[in-house]
């Protein structure tokens, strides 16, 4: 009897785990046995892994054949075992060396002739496979872009399973080192904001969302400019740090959309799904072990729901979740996995079914235009930080008019985003020891905690509490806006006016706000 074994990544969602793949070679008719879960594709790999050794030039061994991945008990998913399934059969057939593959996990499929083809969720394997502790890895040579961003290991790409062989019998020439520079990259130039007429109310209520990671709800006509705003906000975020652009294109490797030309991201994701989109789309689903969904996408960046009144209403809900916790965990009969969300979501709706150009010109009944509002739930409504409604534009700007007015002359995303980096430096600094990154993250209770208000600031929060005009987490959403408001100006706390302002972006679009003003008001407040 002959034994070996080889080492590759099983993954469970960003989670990976090392799967030791032992190869049997005993007496009786010639067949081979896969056991330890596997699903369809890793079933058919029988088939793909013995056409591939013999049309490389190898001996399949024509007895019986029993592979057994380890740990049994975790579900194996895919074909990227194909290449390691392979060199453990030659193994324990003595056509390899077995200490060759003691300290390197292989990934990779194989076609029929041999070639090792990429496969999804290379990248999210290899930085599981670092955590582990495993110091050397073969991967596909067409996922040598996304596998070179995992530092700390040595990465080896393969084109041939006969390359991999040569290499484990001692030709260190026939694989090529694989080394990325593992920087952010892509974050060139970006739609501007100025190029929105108008909308000052909305263009304060993006700066606040992009300044402490807020969620936003915008009402308007048709053309007011909500999805220009949406697109706008990316450029208004910091580029992402090595870590958290890891993290987008781990999730985007596992969703196999993964840019070769943009492996490591350095602007936010921007992800804006058709409000058809199912809820396994949205959140993630799938058969088996779940694949990410929009949510996830967005990870470190804006998730956008144009028409969100057009949605779904199950599928919102399905929102709560992700919102407050910033993952999305996903339980199948094959076990529950786990992907990051932690996305600003931006959401834009028409004000009523017909959505003139003016209020006025509103053909809707009291009843049509509630029965629409209402398929954004009050829950699902109190986890919005910032609602805004928008005007039509009424006068557009032409070059080479003679302007006076300041808001023709709108803020350009240069000047805004440099407000935002210094009101995000100032909450990362402050809830540094926390690990909080913005305002939108702190809990209620530590806000509050963090300093006393002045005595007339925490009076209009009670007030709006002793009314019913708001609800306890609805109160900690405005706190968390009142603190970015006062960054925003280089305050060391809130004050009633940073109060006031925060409350009437958190209410006055679900009050119904006739004129379309889409300002904060002290009055309100």
């Amino acid at each position: 009897m002959a034994l070996a074994c080889a080492w590759s990544i099983g993954l469970r969602g960003v989670d990976g785990e090392v799967v030791e793949i032992e190869a049997d070679i005993g007496q009786g008719l010639p067949a081979v046995s896969l056991v330890g879960l596997p699903d369809a594709a890793l079933a058919e790999s029988r088939d793909r892994v013995r056409a591939a050794v013999v049309n490389s030039g190898e001996t399949w061994p024509a007895r019986r054949i029993t592979l057994a991945l380890s740990p049994a008990t975790l579900p194996k998913q895919g074909s990227g075992y194909d290449v390691a399934l392979a060199c453990s059969v030659l193994a324990a057939a003595k056509s390899v060396p077995v200490a060759a593959l003691r300290d390197v996990v292989l990934l990779g499929e194989l076609a029929l002739d041999g070639r090792v083809r990429a496969v999804r969720g290379v990248l999210p394997a290899l930085l599981a496979a670092r955590r582990l502790g495993v110091e050397r890895a073969i991967v596909p040579a067409g996922a040598a872009i996304e596998a070179g961003l995992v530092e700390g290991m040595e990465v080896l790409g393969a084109e041939h399973l006969a390359d991999v062989l040569a290499w484990l019998r001692g030709e260190r020439g026939r694989l090529l080192g694989v080394r990325a520079a593992a920087r952010p990259s892509g974050g060139g130039p970006r739609e501007d904001l100025a190029d929105v007429v108008g909308q000052q109310a909305a263009r304060r209520a993006v700066e606040v969302a992009a300044a402490g990671g807020h969620h936003l709800l915008m009402v308007g006509p048709p053309g007011s400019g909500k999805t220009m705003l949406a697109r706008r906000m990316t450029g208004l975020l910091p580029d992402l740090d090595v870590d958290a652009a890891l993290q987008v294109a781990a999730v985007r490797s596992l969703a196999g959309v993964i840019d070769p030309q943009e492996a490591l991201p350095a602007a936010p994701p921007f992800v804006a799904p058709h409000h058809s989109v199912s809820s396994a789309a949205l959140v993630g689903g799938g058969s088996g072990l779940a694949r990410p969904g929009a949510v996830s996408l967005a990870h470190r960046g804006v998730l956008f729901l144009d028409e969100i009144y057009e949605f779904g209403p199950h599928v919102l809900e399905m929102l709560r979740t992700p919102l407050e916790e910033g993952e999305v965990r996903l339980a199948r009969t094959d076990g529950v996995v786990r992907y990051p969300a932690r996305f600003q979501l931006v959401m834009a709706a028409n004000p009523c079914p017909c959505a003139p150009p003016r209020p006025t010109d509103c053909s809707c009944s009291s009843l049509e235009r509630r029965r629409y509002t209402n398929r954004l739930s009050g829950p699902m409504l109190d986890r919005v930080d910032l609602q805004v409604s928008l005007r039509a534009v009424e006068a557009l700007s032409w070059d080479g008019g003679d302007t006076e007015s300041i808001e023709e002359v709108p803020e350009d995303t240069a000047s805004v985003r440099a407000r935002v980096l210094a009101a995000r430096a100032a909450a990362r600094d402050r809830w540094r020891e926390a690990g909080w990154r913005t305002n939108a993250e702190v809990p209620g209770p530590e806000l509050r905690r963090r300093g006393r208000l002045p005595r007339d600031a925490g009076e209009v929060l009670e007030r709006q509490l002793r009314t019913g005009a708001m609800t306890a987490r609805g109160a900690d959403r405005a706190l968390r806006v009142a603190w970015t408001i006062a960054d925003l100006r280089g305050a060391v706390g809130p004050e009633r006016a940073d109060i006031v302002e925060a409350v009437g972006f958190k209410g006055f679009v679900s009050s119904g706000d006739p004129d379309g003003s889409g300002g904060p008001d002290e009055e309100a407040a």
